[in-house]
């Protein structure tokens, strides 16, 4: 097990100047007036307090590792990089966060990590869609089918996301593979700390996905993305496969025309930076362009791009008041653009904020629709 001081040294937090910057961005910080801490503060008492310190300040397990204090600072710390390590360091002392849902999300990725598990992952795929058993791409899914159980009370998109990414590459002439036994990628667990559960699961993934001969994976989820390109290489073994967000692997389509919007649409929207999909993965433009080609009128909120805002909550965890306030001020920077339609690139940023709006206190706080980057584009094709 690696030791405290080594996460130190390895996420360069003995580099930090205390200069502030990164408390003046964290959007826990913000809001958190009662149990205060901040980034800086926590950093300080990683070197100061050693792990006990650190795993009882409030923002410990509550940091949504959304890497905003991360690009910010000047000396390069690794802030997200450095609270994920820790909590993998708590949990193996005994230490966990708050889960939201009473476990359930974190339940089924469990019972996922079942060797001989009979799922029925292939379910969602509707009369229509063209899937095939050999094609070099395959189309991940991640737990989209889970979601839609739990949260069709919030008209959640669900498995119409994976519909969509069907839709499109079957428009340009793909049928991908989808594994029937595909697991949850394993992203939640690895942030909260749950490394041995992440483990399993990226190698029943990994021997999955060995076994299908494809040589690229695309996802409609920033999360899986980021951790089937990342994380697996680095904590299983290489995989040898591009993996991309749908975003970035409809770029070539739509250079060379055989990506074509069916009819123009004029409707004024807004676009909301996923966390993992922007700060962790880089990919900005690519959205953009997507909506800009359509026709569509983008139009930013005041934090976009790097300095976007998070949704509010990450890994399932730490969902309350704090993460509720993020979520309305989010909706009002949309609201505040003047936009009829709010779009994410991210299944969890969509739940979060159909999640604030049902409640009633919240309500008001804007008048437009939610939707998926996959979706908007599949109902815009040319047929």
């Amino acid at each position: 097990m690696i030791e405290m001081q080594d996460i130190i040294r390895n996420n360069r937090v003995w580099y930090c100047q205390e200069c502030g910057k990164c408390s003046a961005v964290c959007p826990i910080t913000q809001w958190e007036s009662q149990n205060f801490s901040s980034p800086r503060l926590l950093v300080t008492k990683a070197i100061d307090g050693g792990p006990a310190a650190v795993m009882e300040d409030p923002l410990f397990w509550t940091c949504l590792t959304c890497h905003r204090c991360s690009l910010l600072c000047p000396s390069n710390v690794y802030f997200s990089d450095f609270i994920r390590d820790v909590r993998t360091l708590a949990r193996a002392q005994g230490h966990s966060g708050e889960c939201s849902h009473g476990q359930i999300v974190q339940t089924w990725g469990k019972m996922m990590t079942v060797s001989d598990l009979n799922q029925d992952r292939l379910a969602w795929i509707s009369r229509g869609l063209n899937v095939s058993n050999d094609s070099e791409i395959i189309y991940f899914s991640g737990c989209l089918p889970y979601y839609d159980v739990l949260f069709g009370n919030l008209n959640f998109e669900g498995v119409k996301i994976a519909r969509a990414a069907i839709k499109i590459m079957n428009h340009l002439g793909i049928a991908p593979q989808v594994m029937a036994h595909e697991r949850c990628c394993g992203h939640d667990q690895l942030w909260q700390g749950d490394f041995e559960t992440f483990r399993t699961l990226a190698k029943l993934n990994l021997e999955h996905l060995s076994a299908t001969g494809a040589k690229k994976i695309i996802t409609t989820c920033p999360e899986c993305a980021i951790t089937l390109a990342r994380a697996y290489p680095k904590y299983i073994g290489e995989h040898g496969m591009e993996v991309l967000h749908i975003s970035q692997f409809l770029i070539p389509a739509l250079t060379d025309g055989s990506l074509v919007a069916g009819s123009r649409n004029a409707m004024r929207v807004t676009y909301h930076d996923p966390c993992r999909l922007g700060r962790h993965l880089g990919v900005f433009d690519e959205p953009r362009t997507l909506i800009r080609a359509f026709g569509f009128d983008l139009v930013e909120m005041e934090r976009a791009r790097q300095a976007s805002l998070c949704c509010g909550t990450t890994g399932w965890s730490s969902c309350g008041r704090t993460s509720k306030n993020i979520q309305l001020e989010r909706l009002q920077e949309a609201a505040h653009t003047g936009a009829q339609l709010l779009v994410t690139a991210c299944l969890k940023c969509q739940i979060h904020f159909r999640c604030a709006r049902s409640d009633p206190m919240l309500q008001d706080a804007n008048d437009f629709e939610i939707q998926d980057l996959t979706t908007l584009i599949a109902n815009q094709l040319q047929t």
